[in-house]
């Protein structure tokens, strides 16, 4: 695999330092493969390979140690082995542990050891992780390859194919990193379903209690075929009712939570630009990842304006700003995408086909009286840029390393 130097580069730093580091991630989006990437960095220092203890709780092989008094016992028994030296803890699903919060806690207490992370739910860093550790832990975010790991993955293969090619296969297929060493369609098709299969039974039913499982099949298709269309659960609620699905909207708003805890969906808020304020109301949805998003979505029909969204979306949060969706007057903005004091303005169209369609994507961001950047990307080759608004070519956005 590739390294993943976006965030290699952001752990790093934190090595021996007194916080324990969290990397979460939908399922198979590369943790597994990163946490081992911190290892094999840590090993190169010199630490030799007694002090380095590494744990995939998935594994029937480690079964003894998903009881939290267990795990502790050992890793305690592995550390006087280490005599008197810190050791490096790398604990792969680490929710798979019960009360793991809890044997965290103690071995950052009573051990000197550097500990490592991963989980596939976004929720393991609320309750009870910010009750025992509050103040003590960094957390990272991990997503599926974005459009260049996907070109470099391929370079690296020696796949030759055009960059065009390329990007509807990643449309397509997403950027799950397992699926791009599959060899053929049916086979990538058949790993995606066994991902959000895997999801849907061990993160979202097992792990939340989900008796309606139809419901939850019916709503998680639902939100990722409307990916980027902006609705509530009562608009939601409304619709199955339609469909003479019976359910609450109680009931809706802790199955897209239970949705969102898994990362199979990631939301974006609405704000205000002119009001400087969220707004509470019609948040948007959006894949983590576009392969499981085509595999579960209804009908044949491709809708690039999604798809190009989309992208562009998992692309901004990989570089890691915060996304919302900008609205000025009567009008929105795709993305406000802020990192510190940097801030940048993107609308997402597939093609821009005619003088009206290219006034509508640039109006909304010349209400924008401010001096950040501001992004029109489109599939497009010819440069639309003007009134101080740059025009970009999507496959070019995606790779351009400045933005």
């Amino acid at each position: 695999m590739i390294q993943r130097t976006k965030y290699l580069d952001k752990i790093i730093p934190f090595i021996d330092q007194p916080l324990i580091k969290v990397i979460i991630g939908v399922r198979r989006s590369g943790k597994t493969v990163l946490l081992s990437q911190v290892r094999e960095h840590i090993a190169g220092s010199g630490i030799p390979e007694d002090r380095l203890i590494n744990l995939n709780f998935e594994s029937f092989a480690n079964r003894r140690l998903l009881n939290a008094e267990n795990l502790y016992d050992y890793i305690v028994e592995k550390s006087k082995q280490a005599k008197g030296s810190r050791i490096y803890l790398f604990f792969d699903e680490i929710q798979e542990v019960v009360d793991w919060q809890k044997v965290i806690n103690s071995l950052a207490v009573d051990l000197d050891c550097d500990i490592y992370l991963t989980g596939s739910n976004s929720n393991m860093l609320s309750g009870e992780l910010a009750t025992y550790i509050a103040g003590r832990y960094v957390h990272f975010t991990v997503y599926p390859f974005t459009f260049s790991e996907s070109l470099r993955f391929y370079r690296e293969m020696t796949v030759n194919n055009p960059e065009d090619e390329l990007f509807d296969d990643y449309l397509q297929y997403g950027g799950l990193p397992q699926r791009f060493l599959l060899k053929d369609n049916q086979s990538v098709r058949s790993y995606l379903d066994d991902v959000y299969n895997t999801i849907v039974i061990k993160d979202v039913i097992a792990r939340n209690k989900i008796t309606d499982i139809d419901l939850l099949r019916r709503l998680t298709a639902f939100l990722l075929d409307n990916a980027g269309n902006p609705f509530s659960a009562n608009s939601i609620c409304k619709k199955l009712k339609a469909e003479g699905v019976n359910t609450t909207v109680a009931t809706l708003m802790n199955y897209i939570a239970a949705i969102k805890n898994a990362m199979v969906v990631i939301t974006a808020p609405r704000y205000d630009i002119k009001g400087k304020a969220l707004l509470s109301t019609s948040e948007k949805y959006y894949a983590t990842d576009l392969g499981l998003r085509n595999n579960v979505k209804s009908g044949d029909v491709i809708d690039y304006n999604k798809l190009y969204e989309n992208v562009v979306f998992l692309e901004m949060l990989s570089r890691g700003y915060d996304i919302s969706v900008g609205k000025v007057g009567e009008y929105e903005i795709d993305f406000i995408c802020t990192k510190g004091r940097e801030k940048v303005y993107i609308q997402v169209a597939y093609l821009l086909a005619d003088a009206a369609v290219v006034e509508r994507e640039f109006r909304p961001l010349r209400k924008v009286s401010d001096n950040y950047p501001k992004y029109v990307v489109s599939g497009d080759k010819h440069d639309f840029s003007g009134d101080g608004i740059i025009h970009k070519n999507i496959i070019d956005f995606l790779l351009d390393t400045d933005i």
